[in-house]
């Protein structure tokens, strides 16, 4: 199989790193961490929130320089999917090309399945082997000394999509994460559409295939695009797909499992590295980025960011603020910082 790095990293040395580069300006502080009455720590990081209509209505930092969004990036890309004329058989299948799974069986069966039915196999992935995140399932497969697979890795799902859609073309599986493959200059296409700006710089994504930089601004603009869509239309398609079977986008106790059986009509989709994005029809969007690339201040910033949509602060509870232990107890919390709450 060609490697998938070799023809876009250059792309990467030429313009990527240097636009991601912070600026000397510290971001500001998005969430913090309290223990036993003292801060410990804080995340900073840049956040936009905006209305049904697509304009700003709060940012924090820098939410106009280009950020990877990494997964975030997955509901649009999958909508080129569908544009190159694959059919998913189920929206099952629609919605684990859009996600990050952690590898559960039922996962694993729904990525082979997309394979084949496009006459191919777990051999003709890209993206590397893997153990399954979903952590009863990693134990299992420890214990047994199972080697790690492809289908296990947390983008088999958009990888079998990939595939599907280069055979629904006519297009070549060969080469399939190459940034000049046809399918790849679609995405790439899409990606700056729905954005409403230029893919800015093309990077290697953790799982080969190619990633596109986008302002913060841009990414929220884009997921809000396939909520507002017409219903029956591809954009729309991705997203009810989503919101209609969030384990298949995520997984057991995930993150964006949860968010999405919560909150009623909401679309949100986690990326590696601290990014998160996230749309309500009729209300509008927020993405965010911390700059220490960590998980823990996720929920409690992207759940500021919904307050001021006007989600209910109970149905965001869980995310609001996440518990400190200490011993056998919970001493303090991670929360959004006093600049980011509403109420």
């Amino acid at each position: 199989m060609t490697d998938p790095a070799a023809p876009h990293a250059s792309q990467a040395r030429r313009g990527g790193l240097q636009q991601g580069r912070s600026s000397t300006v510290p971001s500001p502080v998005l969430v913090e961490v309290e223990r036993s009455g003292f801060l410990e720590s804080v995340h900073r990081g840049s956040l936009v929130v905006l209305d049904a209509a697509g304009a700003v209505t709060f940012a924090a930092g820098a939410v106009d320089r280009p950020v990877l969004p990494r997964s975030s990036n997955k509901p649009v890309q999958a909508t080129a999917l569908l544009a190159a004329g694959w059919t998913p058989r189920s929206a099952d299948e629609l919605a684990i090309a859009a996600g990050s799974h952690g590898g559960e069986d039922g996962h694993r069966d729904l990525a082979a399945g997309i394979l084949a039915a496009a006459g191919l196999t777990p051999d003709d992935l890209g993206c590397p082997p893997a153990l399954p995140q979903h952590e009863p399932t990693r134990a299992a497969w420890l214990v047994e000394g199972r080697a790690p697979e492809r289908l296990a890795m947390n983008c088999s799902g958009k990888h079998a999509g990939m595939l599907a859609a280069c055979v629904a073309a006519g297009y070549p599986t060969r080469g399939y994460l190459e940034r000049a493959h046809p399918l790849q200059q679609a995405i790439e296409a899409r990606l700056g559409e729905a954005a409403g700006e230029p893919v800015s710089a093309v990077v290697v994504d953790g799982c080969g295939a190619p990633q596109h930089a986008l302002s913060l601004t841009g990414l929220a603009r884009g997921v809000l695009s396939l909520v507002h869509a017409p219903e029956g239309s591809p954009d729309r398609a991705v997203a009810d797909a989503m919101r209609a079977h969030p384990w298949s986008v995520a997984g057991t106790g995930r993150e964006d499992t949860e968010l999405m059986r919560a909150v009623p009509g909401l679309l949100v989709k986690g990326g590696a590295d601290g990014v998160h994005v996230a749309a309500v029809p009729g209300a509008g969007a927020v993405a965010l980025k911390l700059d220490d690339g960590g998980d823990r201040g996720r929920g409690p910033a992207l759940s500021a960011g919904l307050r001021r949509l006007g989600v209910d602060a109970e149905a965001l509870a869980p995310w609001l603020q996440t518990p400190v232990t200490g011993g056998d107890g919970v001493v303090g919390a991670a929360r959004a910082s006093g600049a980011l709450q509403t109420l």
